[in-house]
């Protein structure tokens, strides 16, 4: 059976949808939004606010997870080895069962300073923090990494690929887009089984599955059963489950997927750490209600009407709202 992943989406999969998709059911590890490393130690309090599992985590005693029992790795972003490596070790010490690196967000911000998929420009620079990061972690606890495919082009896919492997990695998700593309089309699953052939890593592939018959057709592209889903995730919760055949979905799937957003919406209102948690709250539905819209005819019917909502109260009323 293939193992599902929930991508760490920034500004998405935070803790409270990490905490619903995976109460829904069917993924089988977590990765945070990137934390990223500047030239500093990054203070446990920060550590503790993008993966909340963690503080619980450190407090008890065991590695952090979600509260249906899904392992969350913590996932760091930087371009100074030394100081991501010291961090690595020391989201490990707070709970962390894993590290991964990200070399492949393609944010332009990112990027010009020294973050995510630049990285790929240079294969040697994955090496060293892929190694630095190994030396830092007790050999019990995975260091693993997400790339893309390249930067503007594929051309060191497989010198990239090669380097993280021989700087001991326990695996590899690969996005199977580029940097140039962002996130346009088209996705080459393709590149999997090459990047098999010069390296023995674990791989997991990631990119445009959507549903369960991408799955089936990423499978067959890729040859990998180990699979990464992100913005599918969000457009369908249930999207774990159905591809490992455990649900084979409903005539109207709006019911379902209401019920769960008016839990992220009470989940949002109740966010402690922000100022203003009902304007929250309503740009948090909307965000996630969007995403519902690609294949949910009830959800495309809900945003038309709650996309123009400013009020707390109409929102919640709306998400609460049993259609006749």
């Amino acid at each position: 059976m293939s193992r599902i992943f929930l991508a760490p989406m920034e500004g998405v999969v935070d803790a409270r949808v990490r905490d619903l998709w995976t109460r829904v059911g069917g993924y089988d590890l977590c990765f945070t939004e990137f934390i990223r490393v500047t030239n500093q130690r990054i203070p446990d309090h920060v550590f503790f606010r993008e993966c909340p599992e963690l503080e619980i985590a450190h407090r008890e005693g065991h590695g952090s997870r979600t509260p249906a029992g899904t392992p969350v790795i913590v996932q760091l972003l930087g371009g100074d080895a030394g100081w991501v490596a010291e961090n690595a070790a020391r989201a490990i010490e707070l709970g962390s069962p894993g590290v991964d690196l990200n070399f492949g967000c393609p944010a332009p911000t990112v990027n010009r300073h020294d973050g995510g998929a630049t990285l790929l420009q240079k294969p040697e620079r994955l090496f060293e923090m892929v190694s630095r990061v190994r030396a830092a972690v007790p050999r019990e606890w995975p260091v693993s990494a997400k790339m893309r495919l390249g930067f503007m082009d594929p051309s060191l896919c497989l010198e990239n690929a090669r380097a993280v492997d021989e700087a001991g990695a326990a695996f590899l998700t690969v996005h199977c887009r580029t940097k140039k593309q962002m996130y346009q089309p088209p996705v080459d699953w393709t590149w999997l089984p090459r990047i098999r052939a010069v390296t023995k890593l674990p791989l997991v592939v990631n990119g445009d599955i959507w549903t369960a018959d991408d799955a089936r057709s990423c499978l067959g592209a890729s040859g990998c059963a180990d699979m990464m889903v992100g913005r599918g995730a969000l457009t369908d919760p249930w999207l774990a489950l159905k591809i490992k055949a455990l649900d084979a979905g409903l005539d109207d799937e709006w019911p379902r997927r209401r019920a769960l957003l008016g839990e992220l919406f009470a989940a949002c209102e109740q966010a402690g750490q922000v100022e203003r948690p009902g304007a929250f709250a309503v740009a948090r539905a909307k965000q996630m209600l969007r995403s519902f819209t690609r294949d949910c005819e009830g959800a495309r019917r809900a945003f038309e009407k709650v996309k123009l909502m400013t009020r707390v109260e109409d929102v919640r009323a709306e998400l609460a709202a049993v259609p006749g």
